[in-house]
This record gives C-alpha cells, structure tokens and sequence, in this order.
C-alpha cells in the first residue's frame, strides 16, 4: 500500500463532503488515527489513517497521486543509496 505522506496543518481535500457542505479540512494531529478539523464549521473529526487515505483528493492543492509517487521515488532512494 502507497502512503501518502500527510502533516500537522495540511489541508486535505477529500472525495466526500463533511454534512456542513465544506471538503476542505485541516490536520491538527498524526498517527494512526488522522486528527482534522473542518474548514466550514470548524468541528473536529478523528479518522483511521487507511479509511483517510483511500477519500484523499489533494494534500496542500497537490493531488494525491503525485504525493504518492513522490513518496516511492524518494523510498527507491534511499533504499538504493543504503546498499552502496
């Protein structure tokens, strides 16, 4: 599974809108459950990292997809710069 790299105060946009109309949210804490809190109306919401990942459309205006492979390129790096 490709994880996307995610931090304290990005702001994710999801697939899915929160009931207050809003899709913008803001990360106020890590780990393995995901901490946000709701650009509309403010109210925070606690997720399951995996669940989180798979509604994500963009971290930062930044689609997911190219975070991902960011991440994998950056991983084969260090990985290939640790066997020499």
């Amino acid at each position: 599974m490709k994880i996307i790299p995610i931090a304290v105060g990005d702001t994710l946009t999801l697939k899915k809108k929160h009931p207050c109309g809003s899709d913008s949210f803001t990360v106020t804490r890590i780990g393995s459950d995901i901490g946000m809190r709701c650009s509309g109306c403010s109210r925070d919401v606690m997720t399951p990292r995996v669940k989180l990942e798979k509604s994500i459309k963009r971290v930062n205006g930044v689609p997911a997809q190219e975070l991902t492979a960011a991440a994998e390129k950056e991983k084969e790096r260090i990985t290939s710069d640790a066997g020499q």
